[in-house]
Parts: structure tokens; C-alpha cells; sequence
């Protein structure tokens, strides 16, 4: 959630920036904020002044009851009721325009870093860097959703039939490369300072406003109404929200925290060719990184955030690019965001397996994540993420970029966690 104080003291930066996410009437929403903060504000006095008054008029009925001046208690208590009965009126005034107010606040998105490219697409994307080496393939080299069955490694219409589309099931070395994944993903986090977290697979209402997936607008979260629970989309809703509510330390920053989990996400419209095999899921399996940072320090970790997840690509020997996402492609939630694309040999085309954001305060705003200056003083924490990595379309890219007539090559890095050095 953006500051108030922030929408006010810099309408019309804010304004400009919101522009750069394509918020519609973003003039009438920011307007719409600022005339209900003032009207909030105006009500708190008034209310106040209500009470004040209610308070000293009960004071000077008992003063007037102890002198005996009954008339003039009675005239008093007259007046105290009426004034109780206007208090009344405008603190439930008041309260419908905070709640208004909080969900104007919650309703508005994050504002862009003003370097985040204008576009209305993933088509206005920048591609900042490239590295790697595309394998040239021969022209019958299979999808992976083919060399799945052909090795007999993942079963989609088992999942299909045991849960739904979207569900996979894993077998033999294609279970087995799902656990090297993860723990070679976690290992090389614990090695680079995250302390790794086993975070909750579903999260209250609270936690999912906390990090911005609530209000739900997508219809991406699998809800359980029963319970009040939410399963989680990412690692990152669980991880950050130990932090909701919190003063910490400025000594202990960076805070980093990197976990596995599965996610579950209802991809509510996807369809057609690009969503075949492992390319968009229902359940899958992440490995998230999660820092809390001071704000001097959010982009330069941002940029080391980046070194992490590209180094992993490297090691898997992947092809990459990074892009910078434009301003009609970023999150609700994001500042600014950098996704990374491996190359998928025998599709011809980009996979995406991580996005790395910066939320600057949004999070930390919804969820009251604060540490102490210098001085003494409370601010806003910035809240980053990245997915280090996502298995689906890494497994994707490393089954169709490595095989070979005799099986699937697997990467040196994976070799120690696998038992084994090929598919076949």
C-alpha cells in the first residue's frame, strides 16, 4: 500500500508514476484518496470536539447536582445528550470514511521506480542482458512434454486423473530431479548468507493483504472458505509475513531468508499451446528468496539479487536473458521488476522461471514492517523477492536443451544430488 503522507506531499509524481502501470483515471482515484483523508481529518476534529464537550458537560452536571441546582442539571443533561448523539453521528462517520479510505488505499497499486519502462504489454519488455549459448538442435528434437512420457519421468494425465489438469505426477528420475533441484537451489542460498525457512503451505486473510495478494482481483488464489485460509501462490507471502508487525533491528540488514515450497495458483484463462506440459501449472514447486532491506540499500540489493539467480542459471548451463518488465507488465505490487527467460531448445521460445522485485515500502506499509533510524525513529522496511529458481520450466529447458539419441544429459552441478549422470 503506498503512503498516504507519500500521495499527498507528491500528488503529482505519484500521479506520473501510476501512469507508467496504465491505472486508469489515476487523477480521480488520487484525488478520491486525498478528499477522503481530508474529509477523515475533518471528522476526527469534529468528533473530538463533540467528545470534549460531552466530557465537560458531565463534569458540570455533577458539580451542579452536588449545589443542589437540580434545574440546571436536568438543562445540562439535555444538552450532554445531544451532544452524545452528534459524537455518535460523526464517529460513525469517521468510520465509514476510513474504511472507505483504506480501501481506495489497499485498491491502488504500487508506483513504478520512475526508470521502469513505459509499455502496455509483455511486447514493451527490455532485454538488458543475454547469456549463453542456444544448443542447435536436430530438427526431430522432441518437446519435453514428449521426452516426459518417452522416458516415463512425469505423467500429466495421471495428475489428471488423481486431481485435475495442471497437476503433474513425478516419477523415477523425474522425481528425483525435482529433489536435486530444490536442494541444489537451497544449498547455493544457504551458501550465499539466506537462512533457509520451511514456511506453511496455506496463510490467513491477514498474510495475503500483508503482501498484496489480497484483495484477490485475478482470482488466482486457491481459497478455503471454511477456515479462512489461502494456499499459497509463492514462498513469499508466508516468509515476509514473519515480519508483519514488527520493529526490526537496522543492524540486522540485510535480512535474508530463502525457502521451498509449492505453490498453487488457479491461472484463471490460460489456455492454448503455450501452456502445454510444464509450462503453466497448477501445483509446482519454487524455491523463493526473501530479503528485508534499509531503503538506502534496496536497489544495490536488488542488483546482487540478480547475480544470485543468473549464477544458478550458469551453473545448470541454461541460455538466459533478463528482461527489465514495462510498466502494463509489472506486478500490482512491484517497484520495479527483472525477469529471467531460459531458452527452450526444442519450443523455439523464452520460458520465464524468476522474477526478481523490489516492493520498496508497499509491503512493508500493509504490513507495518518498520526498524529504527538513527535517531530514534520509526520508518518503512523495503521488501524484495525472487524466485531461485522455479522447477517447471527449468526442468522443461534442461530436458529439451540436453538430449542427446542416447538419453538426457544432466548438468555436472546436478550430478552429486541426482545419483545419476543421464536420463535414458
Amino acid at each position: 500500500m503506498l503512503q498516504l503522507q507519500y500521495i499527498k506531499d507528491h500528488t503529482e509524481e505519484c500521479i506520473s508514476r501510476l501512469k507508467i502501470k496504465n491505472v486508469k483515471d489515476v487523477e480521480a482515484k488520487v484525488a478520491e484518496i486525498v478528499d477522503l483523508d481530508s474529509k477523515r481529518r475533518a471528522f476526527q476534529v469534529k468528533a473530538d470536539a463533540a467528545k470534549a464537550e460531552q466530557n465537560r458537560i458531565a463534569k458540570e452536571i455533577g458539580m451542579l447536582m452536588k449545589q443542589g441546582r437540580r434545574d440546571e442539571a436536568e438543562a445540562a443533561k439535555a444538552e450532554s445528550a445531544r451532544w452524545k448523539a452528534e459524537s455518535e453521528e460523526l464517529s460513525t462517520k469517521l468510520a465509514e470514511t476510513e474504511q472507505l479510505l483504506n480501501e481506495r488505499l489497499l485498491a491502488l497499486p504500487n508506483a513504478p521506480h520512475p526508470s521502469v519502462p513505459v509499455g502496455k504489454s509483455e511486447a514493451d519488455n527490455v532485454v538488458v542482458a543475454e547469456f549463453g549459448v542456444k544448443p542447435d538442435l536436430p530438427a526431430d528434437a522432441l518437446p519435453h512434454w514428449e521426452l516426459c512420457a518417452k522416458y516415463n519421468i512425469v505423467d500429466f494425465e495421471l495428475g489428471n486423473k488423481i486431481t485435475g489438469a495442471g497437476f503433474p505426477v513425478y516419477k523415477g528420475k523425474g522425481a528425483r530431479l525435482q529433489r536435486a533441484l530444490i536442494n541444489f537451489f537451497l544449498n547455493e542460498a544457504v551458501d550465499a548468507g539466506f537462512l533457509e525457512i520451511q514456511p506453511p503451505l496455506m496463510v490467513n486473510e491477514a498474510s495475503g493483504l500483508g503482501t498484496g495478494q489480497l484483495p484477490d482481483k485475478e482470482g488466482q488464489m486457491y481459497a478455503i472458505p471454511l477456515d479462512g485460509f489461502y494456499m499459497i501462490p509463492t514462498a513469499e507471502v508466508p516468509i515476509t509475513n514473519i515480519y508483519r508487525d514488527c520493529i526490526v533491528d537496522a543492524k540486522q540488514f540485510p535480512i535474508k531468508h530463502v525457502g521451498y515450497s509449492e505453490c498453487f495458483r488457479r491461472e484463471a484463462g490460460s489456455y492454448g499451446k503455450d501452456v502445454r506440459g510444464l509450462n503453466r501449472l497448477h501445483e509446482f514447486s519454487k524455491v523463493e528468496i526473501v530479503v528485508i532491506e534499509h531503503p538506502d540499500r534496496s536497489y544495490a540489493q536488488l542488483e546482487e539479487m540478480k547475480l544470485h539467480v543468473g549464477g544458478l542459471l550458469d551453473k545448470l548451463g541454461l541460455p538466459y536473458h533478463i528482461l527489465k518488465l514495462c510498466g502494463g507488465d509489472i506486478s500490482f505490487t512491484s517497484a520495479m521488476t527483472f525477469d529471467f527467460e531460459v531458452w527452450s531448445a526444442a519450443q523455439k521460445r523464452w520460458l520465464e522461471v524468476s522474477s526478481v522485485s523490489n516492493f520498496e515500502t508497499f509491503q512493508a506499509n500493509r504490513m507495518k514492517l518498520r526498524f529504527r533510524d538513527e535517531q530514534g525513529k520509526t520508518q518503512l522496511c523495503h521488501t524484495l523477492n525472487g524466485s531461485a529458481l522455479a522447477l517447471p520450466r527449468i526442468v522443461a529447458a534442461l530436458l529439451e536443451n540436453n538430449q542427446t539419441p542416447d538419453g538426457i544429459v544432466m548438468p555436472e552441478c546436478l550430478r552429486p544430488y541426482l545419483g545419476f549422470d543421464k536420463i535414458d
